[in-house]
């Protein structure tokens, strides 16, 4: 059966069981280079989840990328998506491979993978299989079986397609395998010996291959060929491994010899008692019941599936489930096990272990308990002797045994069974890493489909397909964990009058959120705290401490300062809460929690921590942070001095050794930067002016406006409390700040009330940087605003301060702006000089920044043509100093220049890259400027109902922040004669 044949699956088909292959309507599409392929590979395969840019360069090139590897995977990409979505439309979003986060997700229907359809024909299978329906499960699993044209991924570079490639080639073993036993089900015996023999032939070390061998040639009256298969395979064991072939195939030897009956027929079913047991015993089956609404987890269900049916090796297969508490791993594992359990005919044994409370069970008393089930009468008294009468029992059974909920490796070990045959499958709040041989699978949250699926389950279809974003809502503020989705599902379906946005409301107030998922006797905040009081002190402590920062992750640097210890005793602990799956670690160095761990760490550092030991935790952070902020700057822009802190700082800070790394770190630690300032919000003086002074370095080197929502709450509480205890340098430099931030995010208005309140609380006979930097900010405000009469007196108060400290770096930025000054005053020429003096003075200072802001000054004083090469070359550097901002102001200035030289085209390009820009940091100022420029020059290009609405938008934005550039604008729009001039907005 070729895949691209199927009738069933979308008109977009991949293959990865052989060649990766791809179809679009039948026909066969080209994917490019081998490394391109190995980009879709892995979007393939991680079945429509994000795959990061690290992880995909990781998965072509593993240790040793390229030097160009991020670009190089960005061209994969967009290749990709041109020949997957063929009919796309330029500038249109992508709708399969996305971009999602940092990284790209393919988003294509199950059924369009090969891998995908063989994984629900093997699971049909299974299930077939154990509803006695022989024939469905050996049709299906040739149907799945035929799926494969070749060996997998063939091909395919990379070190993340070679580990794929042996789990696929096992899983077509293992299906073949199972395809074979299906045949011998069915009477198929005559028809599979060839097959058999083959395979054989390919995997010699596969006992139970060789077993199904062995039956196949006894049922074809091949008696002696079947022994032959016997010895032929121990000898092979003994001089290759040095081991004696498992139980199931010396069973299945001893049973030949003995001609026993039961070998011509199929196998009886599983709840026929064992000859061998003692009388009148029935098989235990002491599985608990599997829940009707279990959702996803088909890739995990399948492996697990898999990994136990195989139980047939030298040693009994034990696999270990881990996951913090309330995220499924007991729900997953009774329905993997029931899944299985005809694989295991001589019974299940279930038993809940009480790992995570008080009162762990006592393998002595579980021993017994499971002897009883297997027909004991009289158990002896040791540990020893139970554990070794045990293994006895299951010597020659084939069975399931489901350990739930252990403690710790100790508490399983006297419980596994002590030869092939039998499986265990044990599950733990803790990783089981002390079992040799043990199979580890850590179980994660759902995904948001998952959680989805799973609350309409029970909520109802209807009601979820009414409000979907609610739904979606709600499953988010659940953190995506089964216990806590299923908790809030049935909250809502025994409540018909609430609505899905009522119950999402609910859960939206974080600190009522842990009290909202409770009913009944299920509560998350209870399954959580079992596992906070397995904690040691020291571990209990940090889990508290680490939540002070309400971050998406916390790298090891900062965890150590948050706990006052070095980074190794850090480490330590941050990795005894993981091993506890109390805190997660994705990245190695960089630990987070789950959103319900946090809310539940938060409220014990409520009920039972010190609140003196948090604010010194915060601060030794902030005692971290501002120090590292200061290096970044010291690096990225050399010799440009900063603001005088209020901190005494006790820590150098990271070490940053050139602008990559400074820039890579705040990148990468912005929000753990915003975190820490929101922590020492609502702390003392002391905490509040670190906070201060960490958003004023920050504020220097990186002027991003996205951060304007969360900062400006921080510094207007900060100031209110400064006044309150008329503390004059945490004032002026709160609303320093804060005039900073506002200038950023098109408040312009703000900004200059912000400048002048922080200038009131300064004096201007102390000369300082703190001064200088306010007195040029505020003088820049008032030339946005056409206010240079009143902007230049602060300007060269500015220029004078910067002077008076020796400030050289400080002082061509203070004469480039006084440059924007006296253009608006209609000195051009003296604008010129002094702007190019700016530059002048900034080559020689080596500071990049700097050069690309006189640059880009000189490029607006400047008319047409002359201004281009000048905003082009601040284009590139405010690129290369990834700062999106400026960049996008620079590009509206350029469209202008190109406009004024009737290149409008190019001009059209700038602006809409301008726009998009301006959009993405949410800055109307840049939006305005873009719009303005697009709009005249789609009237150039004759596109005069796009340019109208261009410039409509554009005038609208000039007017609400009341800056000049409303004026040429609105001009614009009259010589159109089409529409009224807009209202502006409010």
């Amino acid at each position: 059966m070729e895949f691209r044949e199927t009738t069933q699956t979308s008109a977009l088909r991949f293959q990865v069981l052989g060649p990766v292959q791809a179809w679009l309507d039948g026909k066969p599409l080209s994917l490019g280079s081998p490394q391109q392929q190995a980009v879709l590979t892995a979007l393939l395969l991680h079945s429509g989840r994000p795959v990061t840019t690290q992880d995909l360069v990781d998965a072509l090139w593993g240790e040793r990328p390229p030097a160009q590897a991020v670009a190089a995977l960005r061209t994969y990409v967009s290749r990709l998506r041109s020949v997957i979505e063929p009919r796309r439309e330029v500038r249109r979003p992508a709708e399969l491979l996305v971009s999602v986060a940092d990284g790209y997700a393919l988003r294509i229907p199950g059924e369009s993978l090969d891998l995908a359809v063989f994984e629900r024909l093997s699971a049909e299978a299974a299930a077939a299989r154990t509803a006695g329906d022989k024939r469905e499960a050996h049709r299906l699993l040739a149907q799945a079986l035929d799926l494969f044209s070749g060996r997998p991924l063939t091909g395919i570079p990379g070190p993340y397609a070679e580990a794929q490639r042996v789990r696929l080639a096992e899983r077509q073993a293992a299906a073949a395998e199972e395809l074979c036993a299906a045949a011998l089900d069915v009477g198929l015996h005559a028809e599979i010996v060839g097959e058999l023999n083959s395979l054989t032939a390919e995997h010699p070390l596969r006992e139970r291959l060789r077993e199904l061998l062995m039956l196949a040639l006894y049922r074809c009256g091949r008696q002696a060929e079947a022994l032959g298969v016997y010895s032929d395979t121990r000898k092979l064991l003994i001089e290759e491994l040095g081991v004696e072939p498992g139980t199931g195939l010396s069973t299945m030897h001893t049973r030949i010899l003995a001609a026993d009956p039961t070998l011509a027929v199929p196998a009886a079913p599983a709840s026929a008692a064992r000859e061998d047991g003692p009388a009148g015993t029935p098989a235990p089956a002491q599985l608990p019941a599997d829940v009707s609404d279990f959702s996803g987890r088909t890739e995990l269900v399948g492996d697990l599936s898999t990994v136990l049916m195989n139980a047939t090796g030298q040693a009994v297969v034990v696999t270990s489930l881990a996951g913090i508490g309330g995220v499924g791993k007991t729900t997953l594992a009774v329905h993997v096990a029931h899944r299985v359990r005809a694989e295991f005919p001589d019974g299940q044994l279930y038993v809940d272990l009480r790992g995570a409370g008080a009162s762990p069970a006592d393998p002595v008393v579980v021993l017994g308990d499971f002897l009883h089930a297997l027909g004991v009468t009289e158990n002896p008294d040791s540990l020893e002797q139970r554990a070794a009468l045990y293994r006895s029992l299951l010597a020659n059974r084939r069975m399931l045994i489901l350990l739930d909920n252990a403690r710790d490796a100790e508490q399983i070990r006297p419980l596994i069974p002590g030869v092939s045959g039998c499986a265990v499958l044990a599950t733990s709040r803790s990783r089981l890493a002390g079992i040799p041989g043990a199979q580890l699978f850590d179980v994660e949250e759902l995904t948001p489909s998952e959680a989805l699926a799973l609350f309409s389950a029970i909520v109802g279809e209807q009601r979820v397909a009414a409000e979907p974003e609610a739904a979606m809502q709600v499953v988010t503020a659940c953190g995506f964990l089964p216990l806590a989705v299923r908790i809030a599902a049935a909250r809502l379906a025994s409540r018909p009058r609430w609505s899905v946005s009522d119950l999402a409301s609910r859960l939206a107030d974080q600190r009522r959120r842990l009290d909202e998922l409770q009913l009944g006797n299920l509560a998350v905040e209870t399954t959580i705290g079992l596992g906070y009081g397995q904690l040691s002190v020291d571990e209990a402590r940090a889990f508290r401490l680490l939540a002070l920062i309400d971050s998406p992750d916390i790298p090891l640097a900062a965890a150590a300062a948050l706990l006052g210890v070095d980074e190794y005793t850090a480490e330590d602990l941050a990795e005894a809460l993981v091993e506890a799956n109390m805190l997660e670690c994705f990245t190695p160095g960089r630990y987070r929690y789950h959103d319900l761990l946090r809310l539940y760490a938060q409220r014990q550092n409520e009920r039972i921590g010190d609140a003196g030991e948090q604010e010194r935790a915060v601060l030794r952070l902030l005692h971290l942070l501002i120090p590292t902020v200061r290096n970044a700057a010291q690096v990225i822009e050399p010799d440009d001095p900063l603001p005088e802190l209020l901190t005494t700082l006790t820590s150098p800070g990271l070490d940053l050794p050139t602008p990559q790394t400074a820039r890579d770190w705040l990148g990468t630690e912005g929000a753990l930067l915003l975190s820490a300032v929101e922590a020492a919000a609502s702390g003392p003086g002391t905490l509040q002016h670190a906070a201060v002074d960490l958003l004023n370095y920050l504020f220097s080197i990186d002027p991003d406006p996205t951060r304007g929502p969360r900062a400006l709450r921080v510094l207007q509480a900060i100031g209110e409390d400064a006044q309150q205890r008329d503390d004059s340098a945490g004032i002026a430099r709160a609303y320093f700040a804060l005039g900073t931030l506002q200038s950023v995010t098109s408040d312009f208005q703000g900004s200059e009330q912000s400048f002048r309140r922080s200038l009131e609380h300064q004096l201007p006979d102390e000369p300082t940087v703190m001064f200088l930097a306010t007195a040029n900010m505020l003088g820049v405000i008032l030339s946005v605003g056409n206010r240079p009469a009143e902007a230049l007196p602060f300007l060269e108060q500015a220029l004078a301060t910067s002077q008076a400290v020796g400030a050289p770096i400080l002082e061509a930025r203070v004469v480039s702006n006084i440059a924007r000054v006296q253009h608006r005053l209609g000195m051009t020429e003296t604008a010129i000089r002094s702007a190019g003096d700016g530059v002048s003075a900034a080559r020689t200072s080596k500071n990049g920044p700097l050069l690309a802001q006189t640059l880009y000054q000189l490029g607006v004083v400047l008319s047409g043509i002359e201004a281009v090469p000048h905003l082009r070359e601040a284009h590139r550097l405010y690129q290369s100093q990834r700062n999106p901002l400026w960049e996008g102001y620079t590009l509206a200035r350029l469209a202008s220049a190109l406009l004024v030289s009737e290149q409008h085209t190019e001009a059209a390009e700038a602006a809409g890259e301008s726009l998009a820009i301006g959009q993405e940091m949410g800055s109307a100022f840049c939006q305005g400027l873009a719009n303005a420029a697009l709009g005249e020059a789609l009237l150039a290009l004759a596109q005069p109902a796009r340019g109208l609405a261009c410039l409509q938008e554009a005038h609208a934005i000039f007017t609400r922040l009341g800056v000049p550039e409303a004026s040429p604008v609105a001009d614009l729009i009259a010589k159109q004669h089409t529409e009224p001039l807009s209202p502006p907005a409010p």
